[in-house]
């Protein structure tokens, strides 16, 4: 495993390294030591899968308030995504800031994303299913999340064309209005 930090402290993306042969590959899609190695959480306490089937899709931005904040393990199985992420830590030299990773089913990387970050997606193909490891479980009570398309922000999603967006996504407040900050 490649393990490479990107703009946003403790962001990472990690490429797998596959083993090919005239049967496919073999490839070793987490390790707990290279993660401990790297400073990386390797507690994850629950692994969570959707699966979106149209082309510009978008969920998110998504997050968890505290205590029930996560840090995310992303990865794509089937088809292809732009993965967005928003510095949310309030006393961040970096708030405010996005980045973004485009996986796919084809280049075996991961996005790591640590606590204090909201997180979404836009997909790139007709079927996309994604697969993430958290390390805090679910709470109904404390989720919370911004608009895709913050002005503030400005995130490049590329060419969205009709995106499809939830009822409760379309209705998320821009960072500006978040009245709850990570810390």
């Amino acid at each position: 495993m490649l393990v490479k930090p990107l703009k946003l402290g403790g962001t990472f993306e990690i490429s797998m390294e596959p083993r090919r042969d005239h049967r496919g590959y073999f490839v070793r899609s987490y390790d707990r030591e290279i993660f401990a190695k790297h400073g990386l959480t390797t507690d994850w306490v629950q692994e969570n899968q959707s699966q979106s089937v149209r082309k510009d899709t978008i969920r998110g931005l998504h997050f968890q308030r505290p205590p029930f904040t996560e840090t995310k393990l992303v990865r794509v199985v089937q088809g292809a995504i732009l993965d967005v992420f928003v510095d949310i830590r309030k006393d961040s030299a970096t708030f405010g800031q996005w980045d973004s990773v485009e996986l796919t089913e084809d280049n075996l990387k991961y996005v790591y994303i640590p606590k204090g970050f909201a997180h979404g997606f836009r997909t790139l193909t007709e079927v996309a299913t994604v697969q993430y490891k958290v390390d805090s479980v679910y709470s109904p009570e404390h989720d919370a999340g911004i608009f895709w398309n913050d002005d503030d922000l400005q995130i490049d999603w590329g060419t969205v064309v009709d995106p499809l967006v939830s009822e409760k996504d379309s209705k998320l407040p821009p960072l500006r209005e978040l009245p709850y900050l990570i810390t």
